[in-house]
């Protein structure tokens, strides 16, 4: 969260970040945060990705994606996330595309 000051008043602005999860050509997935979802996944799908784990496995998928008023949330579900087994993460991911299949 930012704090900008105009005039008398403090206006405070929020971001948004994400917490995100692609599945890969491979079927696995790969979990990360961003403040723009759209960009990211362009990247993790382009031929220059910074992203080792899928450079190798494109294209990638967006299957799971929300939203949170800062970083450090996104962040802290990122690595909640990471914490799961594969049958765990089809939940998270089910519950948010009821439809999706591994």
């Amino acid at each position: 969260m930012q704090r900008k000051m105009d005039s008398d008043r403090i206006i405070i602005m929020t971001e948004k970040a994400y917490t995100y999860i692609v599945q890969c050509v491979d079927k696995t997935f790969y979990t990360g945060w961003t403040l723009d979802l759209e960009r990211r996944i362009e990247e993790h799908n382009s031929e220059n990705s910074k992203t080792k784990y899928t450079r190798k496995r494109q294209p990638v998928k967006l299957v799971y994606s929300e939203e949170f008023d800062t970083r450090a949330k996104a962040a802290q579900r990122e690595s909640r996330i990471k914490e799961l087994s594969r049958k765990e993460k089809i939940k998270v991911i089910q519950s948010k595309n009821p439809s999706f299949e591994a």
